[in-house]
């Protein structure tokens, strides 16, 4: 089985394409996806679907005309569709959902949010599972994203759902470069945390002017840093980027 990638160059989320006995199918748009099309070409591969993670712009620009130009179907969950434009999904995607894309490619949707409303990750033959903005290499998914649902969503998907996956399984994300679900479970900080493995942070800190709790400061996939925080008040915790904490 083929899984590419294309890398925008600013904002580093990732294109997909996944193919198989001469079937495939696209996974996201980042408006810097030729090399795809240019195998697509070379390959001579049938495109039989364009799949959807999320409605985040950096996933999704484009998909119109990708739709137009390769005359196939737009799939995504029901609340991804719902954010997007009006007709741009064809056909939804639920939960658990299993589609027989040819007699040599299958995928099912895992749905993750906690980022985004309807985000799923794509697990493709059992083996390579895209999970665009919900687990990277070394970090996670923020929690105030546009329509993020929130930290407790986001914890559950990768704990629940992600780090349920055989450890061989191939994680192909949203930004940058693949990983596996052995080497997050063994090293990803905030999975870490999580497991009981490693203590939380007790540091105070800034989140614009609402003070926090740092509970991890971890380095991020563009080379910042990445933030959990505690707010006192209520006792939310947020996942967010090193550039909104003042420490």
């Amino acid at each position: 089985m083929i899984v590419e990638r294309a890398e925008h160059p600013d904002w580093l989320s990732n294109a997909y394409l996944v193919a198989n006995q001469g079937k495939a199918v696209l996974v996201d748009n980042n408006g810097a996806a030729r090399p795809l099309y240019e195998e697509i070409e070379e390959q001579e591969l049938e495109v039989t679907h364009i799949l959807l993670t999320h409605h985040h712009g950096d996933h999704v620009v484009g998909i119109a005309e990708l739709k137009e130009r390769f005359g196939v179907p737009v799939l995504a969950h029901e609340r991804c569709a719902a954010e997007l434009e009006e007709g741009l999904v064809d056909q939804t995607l639920d939960d658990g959902e299993k589609l027989a894309l040819s007699d040599e490619l299958r995928v099912e949707a895992l749905l993750t949010e906690g980022h985004a409303p309807g985000h799923l990750s794509l697990l493709f033959n059992a083996g390579d599972c895209i999970t665009a903005d919900v687990l990277f290499k070394g970090t996670v998914g923020g929690t105030r994203a546009p329509g993020a649902t929130g930290f407790a969503d986001l914890k559950a998907s990768v704990m629940e759902r992600l780090m349920k996956l055989p450890p061989e399984t191939r994680i192909h994300p949203g930004h940058r470069e693949p990983t596996t679900v052995e080497s997050e479970w063994e090293s990803n900080p905030f999975i870490r945390i999580w497991r009981g493995l490693d203590e939380e942070g007790d540091d105070s800190c800034k989140v614009g002017d609402q003070e926090a709790r740092l509970v991890l400061w971890a380095p991020d996939y563009d080379g910042t840093n990445k933030a959990w925080v505690r707010f006192p008040d209520d006792g939310e915790d947020a996942i967010v980027g090193g550039s909104q904490v003042t420490r």
